[in-house]
């Protein structure tokens, strides 16, 4: 079903400006409604906090910067394919739950890869910390 331009739930950016609006609108909306986002927020910012106390080298902290985004892009990916996957299939539906199955695993593939890289960078300092 195609949308026409004069429907409020339309909208195409004009500018720059407008595009960050729109996704500004959407991080909100996806903040506010998906749980395992607000999750994912509370883990980056811890593994970003750990990685600034240990002081791991730029490179190693940049490391960690884009394993959290990917992980979170990944969750606004799955949330958004699930949106779209309701709004046009209502009913329960094998294929429709084959997609919102497999978009998940997809966000866990990031969360397992996340844990290694953080056990990776972080296990070997934070063990010397606690049997020194």
């Amino acid at each position: 079903m195609e949308r026409n331009q004069t429907d409020p739930g339309w909208h195409r950016a004009r500018n720059l400006a407008e595009s960050v609006r729109f996704a500004w609108q959407g991080f909100r909306l996806a903040f506010r409604t998906q749980r395992n986002l607000r999750i994912d927020l509370v883990v980056a910012a811890a593994a970003l906090a750990t990685a600034w106390l240990l002081k791991l080298p730029l490179g190693e902290l940049a490391l960690v910067a884009l394993t959290c985004a990917v992980v979170i892009a990944a969750e606004l990916f799955n949330s958004a394919l699930e949106a779209v996957v309701d709004l046009v299939q209502a009913q329960a539906d094998p294929l429709a739950r084959r997609a919102k199955d497999m978009a998940a695993a997809a966000v866990l593939v990031c969360a397992v890869g996340a844990a290694v890289v953080g056990g990776l960078l972080f296990g070997p300092r934070l063990f010397a910390l606690w049997f020194r």
